[in-house]
């Protein structure tokens, strides 16, 4: 992917961004997701996680994780570079990367944040990186998903018209 986005970084590039960060008393928050469809429920995710902390790292899914998490043969519509570059743009969003993984743990354990958020469609037990967080003192948050607001009711939504 060519970095054309500022606030895009490889985690190697974005780990010593973030010691400074620590090093200046900031705290920093971690969410993840694929971001395909942003809509209204990513917004207020978004914006509450910031509300967390100082920093807010946000960790997308590669298009070959994406499908991988099987949401369809035709996902993710927009690619990582496109959802990398629409994340950026969000003043509460300060560092966007992409992971590999079909999960975020590789990205939560080295960013080691102090606070990690997710959308309320996920059990306390099924977020991935929450006892790497709790582990060092850190906490999780849930955020009340917006009634009706997904990527996939749009989609299909779309696909309807």
């Amino acid at each position: 992917m060519k970095q054309t986005i500022d606030k895009f970084f490889t985690l190697a590039e974005l780990l010593p961004r973030l010691a400074a960060d620590r090093d200046a008393g900031r705290r920093i928050v971690f969410t993840n997701g694929c971001f395909d469809v942003v809509h209204v429920g990513h917004v207020r995710l978004l914006e509450t996680a910031k509300s967390e902390g100082d920093v807010l790292v946000v960790a997308i899914n590669s298009d070959a994780s994406v499908k991988r998490l099987g949401k369809g043969d035709d996902r993710p519509i927009h690619n990582e570079a496109e959802r990398a570059e629409l994340l950026s743009a969000f003043s509460a969003v300060d560092y966007v990367l992409v992971f590999e993984e079909d999960t975020p743990l590789v990205a939560v354990t080295a960013v080691q944040p102090d606070v990690l958020v997710k959308g309320g469609d996920w059990g306390v037990g099924e977020i991935v990186g929450a006892e790497v967080v709790e582990a060092r003192g850190g906490y999780v948050v849930r955020v009340n998903l917006v009634p009706g607001r997904s990527t996939t009711n749009l989609v299909n939504k779309v696909r309807s018209i």
